[in-house]
């Protein structure tokens, strides 16, 4: 199986940057793909950036140009750098991969996992 750790989440004033990871543990050969969502108290669930089955990466408008989202393959870790943070870019930070693990010497999957969630607060 995949676990999906998110970590970097916080409390930041309006205009401060901020850098979320996903590391993916347990027995995973790769991460075919990842994603962040997030969600905001009394919402749903948005996307805020995905890599597309070309390789490239696509943003939500509004965070276009303010957050970049990449990959360490060698560490199966995602990152998503948020900078010049909004108030409204408060919400609970999700992100999502489609991974596949390697179980009793065989690849298993791929399969969707989410991670816990991070709490990212921007004060005005």
């Amino acid at each position: 199986q995949v676990q999906l750790v998110e970590s970097g989440g916080g409390l930041v004033q309006a205009g401060g940057s901020l850098r979320l990871s996903c590391a993916a543990s347990g027995n995973t050969i790769s991460i075919n793909a990842m994603a962040w969502y997030r969600q905001a108290p009394g919402k749903q669930r948005e996307l805020v950036a995905t890599t597309t089955s070309g390789g490239s990466i696509n943003y939500k408008d509004s965070v276009q140009g303010r957050f970049t989202m990449s990959r360490d393959n060698a560490k199966n870790t995602g990152y998503l750098q948020m900078s010049s943070l909004k108030a409204e870019d408060t919400a609970v930070y999700y992100c999502h991969a489609v991974a596949t693990y390697k179980k009793f010497g065989r690849a298993e999957g791929p399969y969707s996992y989410w991670g816990q969630g991070t709490q990212v607060t921007v004060s005005s």
